[in-house]
């Protein structure tokens, strides 16, 4: 890349003499592709110049291995879009689910001026307290839709007791516990306050937390929608790209409280996934515009986007997780947004045990940039919505101070996540404000 790069900022300052005919092409468009044998007889020397190409697949002894391969046999292709038991049935058990609840009603409350729409905020939720954090992790891990493990129960609070003290430490660095409740407290506030002034008709509205490991808990959240005398819930879950280990989750456990025994006097409606939110990306940008205008031109130009979200186990993503795509088309839209002014990757952070995750990891990317000599970087955590420990800790301090020390990095800068940023704001309400105007109370994925 870097080679490609100085040549065509060569070949961009080079001229060359005008034809002698006006008529004649001057610009020429060069539609750069892959290409494909037009006819059969063309397949073998398509295939030899495609497996000697050390860009597309790398190989010992290219030439000769990549020249025996397309010999051997044409290439076929295969698609793998086979998802999991798991992820498939956790999203058409909620989906049939919440088809049912969609379409059942309440009786309004007596009192006009009682809230009529409750806005469920879907999230993992976080520690706000040290003592908290056991708890947080027992959940965490005895959940078998955000890491599966064998005897779930048994190995997840074996898993829970042993990393507590750890975790502890890291949010006793951060202040005593997690902000998340904070902030999508003024999330849901701020996004309610717009909705009953833009569109009163089908208020008021009220937000409420529904988290999965933290309290407010789910479960303790939809006794007290139904005691407010609430008629309609959005389920809106805060993670933008859906994932079967986070949102799916969050629908899941609605599916098995209601399907305990438990009656539901609401209609429910959900918003599941936001990647291509419009105002999402404008958050960002602006974001990252700003974190970049506190630097000097010639160090501001330098910079690589280290677009960083939680990772995946490469087991979920085989199985058909939509996740990566989602998070990867944010990052686009973020990017067509600024313009592309600097060289970017999408990285993974948060990796867990022994197993295959997504990769390239944040720490390999960093590492890998600063031996090529792009030493000036910027972390962007493009998955998360609001401040946490993988901001304030793993970001900020695991890879801002402590890795970015010893990989000798020149330049380190992160992008702060949405919390409060205005458009942020907007997107959360261009979401719902949809939701009602369309109708569409379930997305057919």
């Amino acid at each position: 890349m870097m080679v490609s790069r100085r040549f065509l900022s060569r070949m961009a300052s080079a001229t060359a003499p005008r034809p002698a005919s006006s008529s004649a092409p001057k610009t020429a468009i060069l539609m750069l592709n892959m290409g494909g044998p037009r006819k059969v007889e063309e397949v073998s020397d398509f295939l030899h110049r495609l497996f000697t190409d050390g860009d597309i697949i790398k190989l010992p002894a290219q030439k000769a291995l990549g020249s025996w391969i397309a010999r051997r046999k044409c290439f076929d292709f295969f698609q793998f879009f086979w998802c999991s038991a798991t992820c498939l049935e956790t999203m058409m058990v909620s989906r049939r689910f919440l088809s049912r609840m969609a379409s059942a009603t309440a009786p309004r409350p007596a009192s006009s001026s009682a809230p009529k729409t409750a806005i469920l905020m879907l999230n993992m939720g976080g520690p706000r307290k040290v003592e908290e954090v056991s708890d947080f992790l027992h959940r965490l891990f005895t959940d078998g839709d955000i890491i599966k493990l064998p005897a779930q129960k048994a190995l997840g609070s074996w898993i829970a007791r042993r990393r507590t003290p750890v975790i502890q430490q890291k949010y006793s660095e951060i202040g005593g516990g997690s902000p998340i409740s904070k902030w999508t407290d003024l999330q849901g506030q701020l996004l309610c306050d717009t909705l009953n002034q833009s569109i009163p008709e089908y208020g008021p509205f009220k937000h409420y937390l529904g988290f999965r490991y933290a309290h407010p808990l789910l479960e303790d959240t939809i006794p007290q929608m139904a005691q407010d005398g609430i008629e309609h819930v959005v389920a809106f879950s805060q993670y933008p790209q859906y994932s079967c280990a986070t949102s799916g989750s969050s629908f899941n456990a609605l599916h098995k409280y209601f399907s305990s025994g438990n009656s539901s006097p609401f209609k429910w409606s959900i918003i599941d996934r936001w990647a291509t939110q419009p105002h999402l990306a404008k958050a960002f940008a602006d974001l990252i515009r700003s974190e970049l205008d506190k630097f000097p031109e010639n160090i501001r130009r330098q910079f690589v986007l280290l677009f960083s979200a939680h990772s995946l186990p490469m087991r979920a993503v085989n199985r058909g997780d939509p996740y990566p795509a989602e998070v990867a088309a944010t990052v686009n839209l973020v990017m067509r947004e600024l313009g592309y002014p600097n060289p970017y990757r999408l990285v993974w952070q948060s990796k867990v045990g022994p197993l295959p995750w997504l990769s390239p990891t944040t720490e390999e990317a960093m590492k890998g940039l600063v031996e090529r000599g792009r030493s000036h970087q910027m972390l962007i955590p493009i998955a998360f919505t609001s401040d946490h420990i993988e901001t304030l800790h793993e970001m900020d301090i695991e890879y801002g101070k402590e890795y970015a020390e010893k990989i000798g990095l020149k330049t380190f800068a992160r992008c702060p996540a949405p919390n409060d940023h205005p458009e942020f704001i907007r997107a959360l309400v261009s979401e719902v404000e949809d939701h009602f105007q369309k109708k569409q109370w379930i997305r057919p994925q």
